[in-house]
């Protein structure tokens, strides 16, 4: 990997000095992103691929069962803001020599990612990356050594609503060749992949299943389930080829770890008492209705102790939790990502028990 010298330094210092206005103003406006229960979700990505670097031509790819959009108005999980969160940018091979003395020659100022707010500092930075390319650090971009591997560059996280976080991978393209990752804080790695990979899944709607399938009735358990076939693990893989036939990859799977229900009124009694449905050994959560269970209650439900009134109804909420692990091109990666949630709501009418004369 090119070693870090007195010049380099000097010019990535410069352009850094020429984004700080821009920044400290980002600084002042953003929020708090680890304030208590604060969620998010994710989901911000185009055409099922992240590119690495604008101008490059090596990219994030993504497959899986949980990426390409979803069915039935589902989406990205809800997951707690926390240090498990892609960095804000990352280094990731981006250009070829050829496609970096492109750059250069149409804008070397282009590099530093932002518009240029002063004309004298934009030219000496623009004098100085020429040089850097051309017979400092490098010589003559590289081209001699085209193939044999690439320029990595900072690639802004298009999720990262902070812009001075954004934009805080402030090194200039530098080279590594194929097959090798460099020594770099936030370089593309199967850890980073694997939290691109876990904002990227998208899953399935909440929407519980009920018996009786209709009106509901005070006093009598409603029974509630989930269709075991639509809930089942997802997963997505992210990868980086870098090149030399050598490639990075992470695979972040979820699947469904219980069900949590809010009866949409205090009027109600839920089973099991905490509103928290477990998953069972096969896999399934709740179970349905089976005849002559009368009104035992059900390992999953609800009780409803008082009718709607005036053709009105209640929200019944459903919030399904999963659970995320993952595995790399590096070996099991284990079970340190967070749960995620996503709910659902249906309105529930509750009738009054009719009387038998």
């Amino acid at each position: 990997m090119q070693r870090l010298t007195t010049r380099t330094a000097l010019i990535s210092g410069l352009c850094l000095l020429a984004l700080l206005g821009d920044a400290t103003s980002a600084w002042a406006d953003r929020g708090n992103p680890n304030e208590a229960g604060a969620k998010f979700q994710k989901g911000a990505w185009k055409d099922n691929e992240a590119i690495a670097g604008a101008g490059g031509s090596r990219k994030i790819s993504y497959s899986g069962s949980g990426s390409g959009g979803s069915n039935g108005g589902g989406g990205n999980l809800a997951v707690p803001r926390g240090d498990w969160a892609p960095p804000p940018c990352w280094y990731a091979p981006t250009y070829s020599p050829e496609e970096l003395k492109e750059k250069v020659d149409a804008s070397p100022y282009s590099l530093t990612g932002r518009d240029p707010n002063n004309r004298y500092l934009k030219e000496e930075v623009d004098r100085d990356i020429r040089h850097l390319y051309s017979e400092g650090e490098y010589d003559n971009y590289n081209l001699d050594k085209q193939g044999e591997g690439k320029f990595w560059a900072a690639v802004p996280n298009p999720d990262e609503e902070d812009a001075a976080k954004r934009e805080s991978c402030t090194r200039l393209p530098f080279w590594v060749k194929n097959g090798e990752r460099p020594d770099v804080e936030n370089a593309i790695s199967p850890e980073i992949l694997s939290k691109l990979a876990y904002a990227r899944i998208t899953v399935p709607e909440t929407r519980v299943k009920l018996n009786p399938d209709g009106k509901q009735t005070v006093n009598l358990p409603t029974w509630v389930w989930l269709d075991k076939g639509r809930y089942k693990p997802l997963s997505v893989k992210a990868s980086v080829d870098l090149g030399g036939g050598e490639e990075i990859w992470a695979r972040t799977t979820v699947e469904p770890d219980s069900l949590r229900l809010s009866p949409g009124t205090e009027n109600a009694t839920l089973h099991p008492s905490s509103g928290e449905c477990g998953i069972k050994d096969d896999g399934s959560i709740g179970s349905p209705y089976k005849k002559g269970s009368g009104k035992k209650a059900p390992p999953c439900g609800v009780t409803y102790r008082k009718a709607t009134q005036g053709g009105g109804s209640y929200t019944l909420r459903s919030t399904l939790t999963w659970k995320a692990a993952w595995e790399s091109s590096e070996g099991g990666g284990g079970n340190d990502l967070p749960n995620g949630e996503f709910g659902g709501e249906q309105d529930v009418t509750v009738q009054e028990i009719q009387a038998v004369n």
